[in-house]
């Protein structure tokens, strides 16, 4: 009445697992052109890398322009912060109506309608940058 476990473990065996192994020696300036060709196709492992040239595959370069990712990031922090003015902007109207005077709350609610104006104007320049960005430097 003995029991045999079947599963041991791990990680579950492939159909077809890759279990042939080729030895490629290259000299400094092939090793070179080798790795820079590697690195701008964007493929993680190196054996895949070969395997997809041995075979034919289309060789594909995956360029990332940092300024354009500096500027998404930069962009995001903004947006981040133009949501936190809008949290503001709400408690002070509420404030404003609730502690002051109607002719003060009135002069104080002049004011910040004139900034919010100008908020409304400098994310209308954000948004035509962020799209003649998209135009120049992503790809279509």
């Amino acid at each position: 009445m003995e029991t045999r476990r079947t599963n041991k473990g791990g990680r579950p065996a492939l159909a077809d697992p890759a279990k042939h192994r080729h030895v490629l020696y290259l000299n400094d300036r092939e090793n070179a052109r080798f790795l820079s060709q590697w690195e701008q196709s964007g493929v993680t492992s190196k054996s895949r890398f070969i395997a997809a040239r041995l075979f034919g595959e289309p060789f594909r370069v995956v360029k990332v322009d940092k300024s354009a990712v500096e500027y998404c990031a930069k962009l995001t922090e903004f947006y981040a912060q133009f949501r936190a003015v809008a949290v503001n902007y709400n408690q002070v109207v509420k404030a404003l109506h609730s502690n002051f005077s109607e002719k003060k709350a009135l002069a104080f609610l002049y004011k910040l309608e004139k900034a919010t104006t100008e908020l409304a104007a400098l994310n209308r320049q954000v948004i035509a940058l962020t799209n003649e960005c998209k135009e120049l430097w992503l790809p279509k």
